[in-house]
């Protein structure tokens, strides 16, 4: 008879436990999602370069978190990073683009060679003077998001049949990073409420 009820009480126990650890596991999640902390900031929102973003940002009128989100989903901070469309470093601004920007005097080109994309701060420089001119043209973030992805005409078209951008994107690849950068975006907001 004890061996019944002790063999009882096991299986009791051994069926609170799972939820035990569920119950602990919601918690804690709940709190670190509540309350980013320095860890979950860095572990999940990284920022390299902080000082190059904040100077080009300012410079060009620029949300750095926008910057930071745009830099994880381009190339995951990766300064080597090319892509197979010829853009370059870690906010994989192409060639050409870095060329024009110097060119119309966006960026000061002796300053910043539009060649050395390959430096952090250059290549920062030239993306945040991309969605500098994109915010001048366009008149809200998504559109300036889709905008560094698809092209500036591309979203200028997408426009013309009316409506918001997201109800437009015909590119699939366009739409899914779009979510990636917002989603990023609202990640370094949460995680660096004063800056970095």
């Amino acid at each position: 008879m004890a061996r019944a009820k002790d063999k009882t009480r096991f299986f009791r126990w051994f069926r609170a436990l799972p939820l035990l650890v569920l119950a602990v596991a919601f918690i804690a999640c709940a709190t670190l999602s509540a309350t980013p902390t320095t860890f979950v900031a860095q572990t999940f929102y990284p920022v390299k370069y902080p000082d190059a973003i904040n100077e080009s940002a300012a410079r060009h009128g620029v949300d750095p978190m926008l910057v930071a989100a745009v830099a994880k989903c381009e190339s995951c901070w990766n300064a080597d990073a090319q892509s197979g469309a010829g853009a370059v470093g870690v906010m994989q601004v192409m060639p050409s683009t870095a060329e024009e920007l110097a060119e119309l005097g966006v960026v000061d080109g002796s300053a910043f060679d539009p060649a050395a994309l390959d430096d952090p701060a250059t290549n920062i420089e030239y993306g945040c003077a991309y969605l500098g001119v994109l915010q001048g043209e366009l008149s809200d973030d998504d559109e300036v998001i889709c905008a560094y992805n698809a092209g500036l005409a591309a979203v200028q078209g997408w426009l013309e049949s009316g409506g918001s951008v997201g109800d437009n994107v015909p590119f699939s690849e366009t739409k899914y990073y779009l979510e990636r950068v917002k989603q990023a975006y609202e990640g370094y907001r949460r995680s660096y409420p004063d800056g970095f």
